[in-house]
């Protein structure tokens, strides 16, 4: 048994873990071959397969990034007709060369949909999914996720001392652009005053008043967190749409902070590097099952797997119910 195992979408803490976990069972437990193609799908078009053996995988449990590369390049999507029809074929051209009999695709929303795709021509797929937004349907957690929220959490902790020291209301924005779990985790494990999600309606002056409400009880700053994806007006970023709105609002001085890309590189946390190896190693026992066309799932304590073609294309997205938020009102945050 031959494997091709590609990484595709954006990068994540976790990727390198999910390798090893893919490549050490398949070799060491069932004997299979495992090759890479790097740079996600592109590079099964362009042909960039080259073999992985246990040597290789020497430090990615810890490793940050993908020791395979990625890309964005989706080989489905709608455009150019001749592209379209001439891209099963150099798909299969790769898969056929290297004999591999299955892909194992490591990424998120976009390459579930390919994955699926692939799935439908009769290509046998496993999909891992992955990303730090947390908005993969039919999984509780995706790896990537543990790190990112630890990460931001830090940095709102960060900036609760000099908020404090200036007396400052302190806007910071997270990534996340159609769902707010990022922004939902680690402003509430860091304390923020005030969580926007893509997913909750808000108003601008009930925060203003909020803020206002908060110094009258004399606390003199605020922590305000944002996604990435909330709507502002003439294409503002979130953060300065947000902190200009509070200065107009209340005429307190605000400071935004942008995280962005940090949130996605280093080292993943001790739970996504167990998280990555259990579930590259059971997509490795589905493919030894010949259970094709199946996404890997946590649900509960469970490593599981549900079908591709049931979730692709779906978002996972906060709800109004969700515990944290209804917990979070309880305790004064302002969710808009």
């Amino acid at each position: 048994m031959r494997i091709g195992i590609l990484t595709a979408g954006g990068d994540c803490p976790g990727i390198n873990a999910t390798i090893r976990g893919v490549c050490k069972t398949a070799i060491n437990y069932y004997g299979m071959e495992v090759y890479g193609i790097h740079n996600g799908f592109r590079g099964l078009l362009d042909d960039e397969v080259t073999p992985l053996t246990e040597t290789s995988l020497g430090g990615l449990l810890t490793m940050g990034g993908t020791v395979l590369g990625t890309s964005r390049v989706k080989p489905f999507r709608r455009g150019k007709a001749s592209a379209l029809e001439n891209t099963p074929a150099a798909l299969m051209r790769t898969i056929q060369k290297h004999g591999l009999d299955c892909l194992v695709c490591i990424g998120g929303n976009g390459t579930q949909k390919t994955a699926a795709k692939l799935a439908e021509t009769g290509i046998n797929v496993v999909m891992i999914p992955k990303t730090i937004d947390n908005d993969v349907w039919g999984t509780d957690i995706s790896f990537g996720f543990d790190s990112a929220v630890s990460i931001a959490t830090e940095a709102i902790d960060r900036l609760h001392s000099t908020a404090s020291s200036h007396q400052r209301v302190m806007v910071i924005e997270v990534m996340g652009h159609k769902a707010g779990w990022i922004a939902l985790h680690s402003g509430m494990a860091g304390g923020g005053d005030i969580i926007l999600l893509p997913e909750l309606p808000f108003n601008i002056h009930n925060i203003g008043d909020v803020i206002i409400e908060r110094l009258k009880k004399g606390k003199p700053y605020s922590i305000v967190v944002v996604a990435e994806g909330i709507p502002t007006l003439n294409g503002k970023k979130a953060a300065q749409y947000i902190a200009e709105e509070i200065e107009y609002e209340t005429g307190f001085e605000t400071r935004e902070t942008v995280l962005g890309y940090i949130q996605r590189g280093g080292s993943p946390t001790a739970f996504d590097r167990t998280l990555a190896t259990r579930m590259g190693g059971h997509a490795t026992e589905l493919i030894a099952q010949g259970k094709f066309g199946r996404m890997v799932s946590l649900q509960g304590d469970d490593i599981v797997s549900v079908p591709l073609a049931d979730v692709a294309g779906k978002l996972k997205l906060v709800t109004p119910d969700n515990d944290l938020i209804v917990q979070g009102r309880r305790m004064g945050v302002c969710f808009g």
